[in-house]
């Protein structure tokens, strides 16, 4: 089974098991994104915007350093509140000593804390770098960042008691669009996914597919 199916199986538990209006909510919210007159998400052949982020031990993680190492996959995820998120990064790690055998490496970034980053990674067991944007900079520069509407932040407070700016540390309701971008050893973008669907989310496998090309 994919991911996508798998996450097309969760998508139908959620929607057996939310109301309808949550559900309007959240429909609203994706299809306001992706029609959109200013696209997320920055275009494929320009330039990776560098950054410097802590993983959830406190130590930087510099990109230029890390693709003098060889291609980056940089994922960004909503938080490991997010089942889907969670599953995404599972699969990712599933694969990783491909990735790592065709030289590259996998980051993932989310505007939650240091503090949540940790609790997931040792719930999860993940060994790839994952990294705390907390004031959505670095999520701003690849164009993907966004403020959750008030009437999402009502169905995440009702429906999941979560309060999205304390659990993130920071003053404001801030997330990514879930992306993957391929970045190659010059740093340029070789590939883009960029999907306001966050039901849905880019295949690993079609992560080996894009490192092959490079």
């Amino acid at each position: 089974m994919t991911l996508n199916e798998e996450l097309a199986q969760m998508k139908k538990t959620f929607d057996a098991h939310t109301p309808m209006e949550a559900q309007a909510a959240l429909s609203r919210l994706i299809r306001e994104q992706q029609e959109s007159a200013d696209p997320f998400g920055l275009p494929v052949g320009q330039k990776a915007k560098d950054f410097t982020l802590q993983d959830a031990l406190g130590r930087s993680v510099h990109l230029y350093d890390e693709l003098a190492k060889g291609p980056v996959v940089l994922t960004f995820y909503r938080g490991g509140w997010c089942p889907y998120c969670s599953r995404q990064l599972k699969s990712y790690q599933q694969v990783l000593s491909e990735i790592e055998k065709l030289g590259a490496q996998l980051i993932a970034i989310s505007p939650q804390s240091p503090d949540a980053t940790l609790s997931q990674i040792e719930k999860e067991e993940l060994r790839f770098h994952v990294l705390s944007d907390r004031n959505g900079l670095v999520a701003a520069r690849y164009r993907i960042l966004y403020d959750v509407p008030f009437y999402v932040q009502d169905i995440f407070q009702q429906g999941l008691g979560l309060n999205l700016a304390e659990y993130n540390a920071t003053s404001r309701w801030i997330l990514p669009v879930p992306s993957t971008f391929m970045i190659d050893e010059s740093g340029f973008i070789r590939s883009a996914y960029v999907n306001p669907d966050f039901m849905k989310r880019f295949e690993p496998e079609d992560i080996l597919s894009e490192l092959r090309k490079l």
